[in-house]
């Protein structure tokens, strides 16, 4: 299971330059500090093999990354967010740090919850859901999809009654019953919270808060270790 999300995570929260490589490198120095903090413990093989992997893995993605970033000279599509998902899930596996790793992907594991209404159909989704460039004024605007209220089954009418609550969409119903919502993904979310944003912005915002996840992990892996671990 962890080899299945890691992949889709990283592949469902792009197409934005810079946010495939960016939020994978702030992955992987992640745990490459987990993995020497823990070169003392009695699995310090398995962190070892992981320096192994992670380095050159950085090393890498830093390179795409010069040359992904806004204005992108290259888009790394499919290809880099499966070879960057199953890293991760073959440095958790054979690292035995998952449960750590999943600590990692807080972001992503948001973003895959938000989108479950789209992906599974309760709420109708269209093809692309990344935010919509205004030309005028070079900014990222939040995606929408509009629908009649026909489509919508008991799940979804559900969805759709609490998402607007937690501040996750915007709602709007016209005179014809045609429901408008922003597409239901965590870019469309920072652009709601923080307005609308140049793309490279809307990407430094997106890695700071993977970096504070990060954050969040280590604390949870290292200060309330016994609350959330069997250890």
């Amino acid at each position: 299971m962890l080899a299945v999300f890691c992949t889709n995570a990283i592949n469902i929260l792009a197409g934005v330059n810079g946010v495939e490589c960016g939020q994978s490198i702030v992955i992987a120095i992640s745990v490459l500090i987990n993995s020497i903090l823990n070169l003392s413990s009695d699995c310090w093989s398995e962190h070892m093999f992981s320096l192994y992997l992670v380095c050159p893995f950085i090393g890498v993605s830093c390179a795409v990354l010069y040359y992904n970033w806004y204005p992108s000279r290259v888009f790394v599509g499919d290809t880099f967010c499966y070879f960057a998902g199953m890293t991760f899930a073959v440095l958790g596996i054979l690292g035995h740090f998952s449960k750590t790793m999943l600590m990692f992907f807080i972001p992503q594991i948001f973003n895959f919850i938000l989108s479950v209404p789209q992906l599974f159909h309760l709420v109708p989704c269209p093809r692309h859901r990344l935010p919509r460039l205004h030309p005028s004024e070079d900014v990222l605007v939040m995606s929408t999809v509009k629908f009649k209220q026909s489509d919508l089954g008991s799940l979804g009418r559900l969805c759709l009654f609490v998402l607007p609550k937690l501040g996750l969409t915007k709602m709007t119903i016209d005179d014809d019953e045609q429901i408008t919502i922003t597409n239901l993904t965590i870019l469309n979310v920072i652009l709601r919270v923080m307005g609308n944003t140049h793309e490279r912005t809307l990407t430094i915002y997106l890695l700071l808060l993977q970096a504070a996840c990060s954050g969040v992990a280590f604390l949870i892996r290292y200060q309330l270790v016994h609350l959330f671990y069997d250890e």
